[in-house]
């Protein structure tokens, strides 16, 4: 056995290799919003007609996860990863040049959709397996790489739009999340036997329950639930949080001499990120549902706390980032919760049909929030949705979720 191989072997290098892959398929999402004005002067089209570029990109990732997670699990992570990087990277190259909105649509939005969720749920997948004692810390740790990767290329990417243009940065930066994508991918590998220490480990890692079957249960469906509504609340803010913001009087404020808009958006991508490692870890020992009623509990009372002293800057920035730190946790409770109640061997096309719950909440999140403020010409109804939804899934988990999900690992167990 070579040196090389050995080294590949460690599940912390596994670890940091997924770290990669997630963080070179970020920015697609997360700089989307740097691309909107260029395009829109290159193509003549209305941010409406463009924005469906983006919906797109989204509904692939989510809904399309199952059939992703199969194909993970028929064909083996490294395979499919190197598809999905070089997918994602390819999606930007072919953008760099069309002349029509509806070729954006399949470049940007297809291609980058089916590339970004393959990588997601391939390394999500493979996390839960590489680390059965720590999967909550595993998993959010990858899904923080995912979250606040695009820290990285943000401002590069802003610098390149102004010095070279939107084709060649989006050639360039194309290549780049490509390259490193599909090189962390090699080394990817699925843990082996010899991996498992235990008995019950063993046993747990060869078995498992089939999709068919988990659908068929309540668990699942009350999972499914509570990522739902998890989501929606979440996505309500991002998608509406300029907007709300503005109403506030927020949007020339200023705070500690910075502007109080991007600072709070600045601060919420790092709380976003940190919070899937830190209550993984606390899942890990605490336990998932006990961890869940925690942190969907602090955002329901921040988000209280925040309409409540919205007129605030200091409050509006500070408040934000505790609302992105009780949110971006559902990334790493949720599959590390999943592959613990359904077992390992079906953990990525299992964790495919939950991961269609974030699906849901980009569906109705944003257009929900804006409908509900159109109607009642106020921001406060929102909040109070906002609040009930993240209330009502921190007293399901401990309420409902906890005994079902015992009583039916008791079963299974049985």
């Amino acid at each position: 056995m070579s040196e090389g191989t050995s080294i590949l072997k460690s599940k912390w290098v596994q670890l940091a290799l997924g770290v990669i892959c997630m963080m070179s398929i970020s920015s697609p999402q997360y700089v989307w919003a740097l691309f909107t004005k260029p395009i829109m002067g290159q193509l003549g089209v209305t941010l409406t007609e463009l924005q469906v570029t983006f919906s797109i990109l989204i509904v692939l990732q989510t809904f399309f996860s199952p059939f992703q997670g199969y194909l993970v699990d028929k064909f083996g992570p490294r395979l499919l990863l190197s598809i999905g990087t070089i997918l994602t990277g390819l999606s930007w190259v072919l953008s760099a040049n069309l002349t029509t909105v509806s070729n954006l649509y399949i470049t940007y939005g297809v291609l980058g959709g089916l590339g970004t969720g393959i990588v997601y749920i391939g390394v999500v997948g493979l996390m839960v397996r590489w680390f059965p004692n720590n999967r909550g810390f595993a998993v959010g740790m990858v899904a923080a790489g995912y979250g606040i990767g695009a820290l990285l290329t943000t401002f590069p990417i802003s610098n390149s739009l102004a010095e070279s243009g939107l084709q060649g940065t989006l050639t360039f930066f194309g290549y780049l999340i490509g390259v490193v994508g599909l090189l962390a991918a090699q080394g990817i590998r699925v843990p082996h036997a010899d991996r498992v220490q235990t008995a019950g480990q063993i046993e747990a890692a060869a078995s498992g329950v089939a999709p068919k079957t988990m659908l068929k249960t309540p668990v699942f469906w009350l999972m499914f639930l509570m990522m739902s509504m998890m989501s929606t609340s979440g996505l309500m803010v991002i998608s509406q949080m300029g907007a709300f913001a503005k109403d506030f009087g927020i949007t020339s404020a200023t705070v500690f001499g910075m502007a109080a808009l991007p600072l709070a958006l600045t601060i919420d991508r790092v709380t976003n990120g940190l919070t899937r490692p830190f209550f993984g870890w606390v899942s890990d020992k605490l336990g998932r549902e006990y961890t869940m009623t925690i942190a969907f509990g602090l955002e329901a009372i921040a988000m209280f706390l925040w309409v409540m002293t919205r007129s605030d800057p200091l409050m509006f920035v500070l408040l934000s980032g505790i609302v992105f730190f009780g949110w971006g946790e559902i990334f790493s409770l949720f599959p590390s919760t999943l592959t613990d109640t359904f077992g390992q061997k079906h953990a990525t096309t299992n964790y495919g049909f939950l991961y269609m719950a974030q699906g849901v909440g980009s569906i109705i999140g944003g257009p929900i929030a804006a409908y509900i403020h159109g109607v009642a010409d106020s921001w406060i109804p929102v909040f109070a949705i906002m609040i009930a939804l993240d209330a009502t899934a921190a007293i399901l988990a401990f309420f409902v979720l906890r005994p079902m999900r015992a009583k039916y690992m008791q079963a299974r167990a049985a």
